[in-house]
């Protein structure tokens, strides 16, 4: 397996994993295929890697610019991740996000977040942070990472394909 970044050819492929990956599932919106499109035609995928085997694409992540209390701050959002079905539970999905943490510090972000599951994303060095807000999320599930300087404060705005599907 090979973890890479997207190259163009890949677009088809990420968007069918992505609407396998969350079809049925009780968080999803069904959008987030569209979403990962749209940062793409925007330019604003800042960073989005693909897992590979000799069969193909079996996971997919991505980064895009946050802004916070209407400031762009350095920091990202992460998500959505999309590993196959049939090969969920196998690893493939954490060793993405690490990668892709690793290479989000490497490119001078100043933080992460991310709206998941506190349990998994702790063992990434996400948590709670009582001074960042996203619309209509629990608190407890909208979780941060800071790489450099000070943990900013406001309420998190991701880019427009958020918001438009």
């Amino acid at each position: 397996m090979i973890l890479r970044s997207e190259r163009p050819a890949d677009a088809g492929a990420i968007r069918a994993l992505t609407k396998a990956a969350f079809a049925g599932a009780p968080h999803a919106s069904g959008t987030e295929a569209a979403i990962v499109d749209a940062l793409r035609s925007d330019g604003a995928l800042t960073l989005s890697l693909v897992a590979e085997d000799a069969q193909g694409i079996v996971a997919h992540l991505c980064f895009s610019p946050v802004r916070i209390g209407g400031r762009d701050c350095g920091w990202f959002g992460l998500g959505p991740v999309s590993v196959a079905p049939h090969r969920q539970g196998e690893g493939i999905g954490s060793r993405l996000i690490r990668d892709g943490l690793s290479r989000l510090r490497n490119m001078a972000a100043n933080g992460c977040v991310v709206l998941g599951d506190p349990g998994f994303y702790a063992r990434f060095g996400f948590a709670p942070a009582p001074g960042l807000t996203f619309d209509g999320a629990p608190p407890e599930y909208f979780l941060q990472g800071t790489f450099s300087g000070p943990t900013p404060s406001g309420l998190v705005t991701y880019h427009p394909a958020f918001y438009e599907n």
